[in-house]
């Protein structure tokens, strides 16, 4: 299974929902936080599909999922493999 990374922010909802979804589903994934020392906007514009604005916007290795709700609709639909 490829690891996610969840491009977040601080005092985010969705990216605490999602997050916590995936701790409890016991999936791997690497946060990257636009508002801490790591990761900067500019990283996370470069990343994500142009106009993309909200958080939190997660990949699974290098396919891109989208946001939190995308997510779940995908999990849904049985079109991640977990």
């Amino acid at each position: 299974m490829k690891k996610f990374t969840v491009w977040s922010k601080n005092n985010c909802s969705y990216c605490t929902r999602a997050k916590a979804l995936m701790d409890e589903k016991g999936y791997e994934y690497e946060e990257r936080n636009v508002e801490g020392p790591d990761w900067t906007p500019d990283q996370f514009f470069k990343a994500v599909p142009p106009g993309t604005r909200t958080f939190p916007q997660i990949f699974q290795g290098d396919k891109y999922i989208g946001s939190y709700d995308d997510m779940v609709t995908h999990w849904a639909l049985g079109e991640l493999s977990l």
